[in-house]
């Protein structure tokens, strides 16, 4: 696919994006997109993905929006497959791609639990969950956790030390339950790397937080 064929697909996918209720909070809109997309396209070709399943993949990972809340969220990827691989082949995109990017868009989630088969697929789910991670990880899980009406850290146990993790009630206690593990689950190595190099920027946040808190730092 040549570069003026994406921008014409791109146009059309940030109308299909925005139509009504495809962005589910603002840590799910339109730049969380736009990143992932460039993310995955900077690992495609080095690990040896389909640059076009993967560009149509990450540009519509999120293209259903079932709240944080919900008990439909560990579906929601398998929604966005769906309804991305309708919208392709009503479209026209190559047909015969169709089921990479459906497998690539299922797999990407987190709280789905499937398990990425295809270079694209691994592609795609590193770098959606290398945007949790860093600077713009960091406002994002502040950002879902004010838009949620969560708490930012426990007032009396702010690192879980006698008590379970609770992020629903508690944005730094998703530090733990979930972002530091992300590095580890990493597919690419260049994924790897770069939740390392992300990683340090949470750590780094916490730090501060106990420095001005009068607390030993929990890493």
């Amino acid at each position: 696919m040549t570069e003026s064929d994406r921008s014409r697909w791109e146009a059309r996918f940030v109308a299909f994006l925005e139509r009504d209720g495809a962005f589910g909070d603002a840590a799910h809109d339109l730049e969380h997109v736009r990143r992932v997309v460039r993310t995955a396209m900077s690992l495609a070709v080095p690990e040896g993905a389909d640059p076009d399943i993967v560009f149509a993949a990450a540009w519509l990972h999120d293209c259903v929006a079932v709240p944080k809340d919900s008990p439909d969220r560990s579906k929601a990827s398998r929604f966005a497959a769906a309804a991305a691989s309708e919208f392709l082949a009503a479209a026209g995109w190559e047909s015969r791609q169709i089921p990479f990017i459906h497998h690539a868009i299922e797999a990407h989630s987190f709280s789905a639990g499937i398990e990425p088969i295809t270079p694209d697929a691994r592609v795609v789910q590193d770098a959606d969950r290398l945007d949790a991670l860093g600077a713009h990880g960091l406002a994002r899980c502040i950002a879902t956790g004010a838009s949620m009406g969560t708490g930012l850290v426990h007032p009396t146990d702010p690192w879980a030390v006698n008590r379970a993790l609770d992020d629903v009630k508690w944005s730094v206690d998703h530090f733990f339950a979930k972002l530091f593990k992300l590095p580890a689950m990493m597919r690419t190595a260049a994924g790897r790397a770069e939740a390392d190099r992300r990683s340090e920027v949470l750590k780094v946040f916490l730090r501060e937080l106990a420095r001005e808190r009068g607390e030993p730092s929990p890493v």
